[in-house]
């Protein structure tokens, strides 16, 4: 029987593939305020409109959710740097790919800060990680230009992951004050980057 002539509208049910976005979306930016230790599976259920045992089905667990955020954003993140090195000079390779890396952390904040918490336990995800396999992406740009250089290409792993790390300190500063612009932010950190490669000694020793 209708009330006063009013249909009642059926809420949409989601498909599978569907729900299991809905809550990657939301469990991201409740993880990204709260951290790990603080999200619950109660607040993603919450946030997402539904009942607890709905996360469970399709993660497992907060565990589960979790892995899968960090697995999606990492990916992400590593296929847009990917894609900024494949043409181009060395130095415009370099300077692309850190103009990439700053455009993810201004497109996706809650994916850039879920990535800068290390996960709990030793899973091996989260920062470390994101630090550790772009630097390994970007080091055969470093690796030739150290042949280039006549210097020793077995030590350009070092200055890459150093270089990726210094970018994404950076990154996580900038994206808290955003006072420079992200062209500005790019161009200067690439222009440290790059000229300190360029004037790097045969072989450096410390000041005493």
């Amino acid at each position: 029987m209708r009330s006063l002539g009013v249909k009642m509208k059926k809420r949409k049910r989601l498909s599978a593939a569907d729900r299991r976005d809905q809550l990657v979306d939301v469990g991201r930016s409740v993880f990204a305020k709260l951290g790990y230790e603080g999200t619950t599976v109660e607040e993603v259920a919450r946030k997402a409109k539904i009942s607890k045992p709905i996360v469970y089905e399709h993660f497992g667990g907060k565990e589960g959710l979790y892995a899968v955020i960090i697995d999606r954003e990492m990916e992400l993140l590593y296929s847009r740097v990917a894609e900024s090195i494949d043409t181009g000079s060395p130095r415009e390779r370099f300077e692309k790919a850190i103009s990439s890396f700053l455009t993810y952390v201004r497109e996706r904040p809650d994916g850039f800060a879920v990535l800068t918490r290390d996960a709990p336990g030793s899973s091996g995800r989260g920062m470390r990680s994101v630090i550790s396999d772009l630097g390994e992406r970007i080091t055969e740009i470093f690796q030739k230009e150290f042949k280039r250089a006549g210097l020793n290409p077995k030590l350009s792993p070092l200055y890459s992951h150093a270089l990726i790390g210094m970018v994404t300190s950076a990154g996580q500063w900038w994206m808290g004050s955003r006072g420079i612009s992200q062209e500005k932010a790019a161009s200067h950190l690439a222009a440290i980057g790059w000229m300190g490669l360029r004037h790097i000694p045969e072989d450096p020793t410390m000041k005493e």
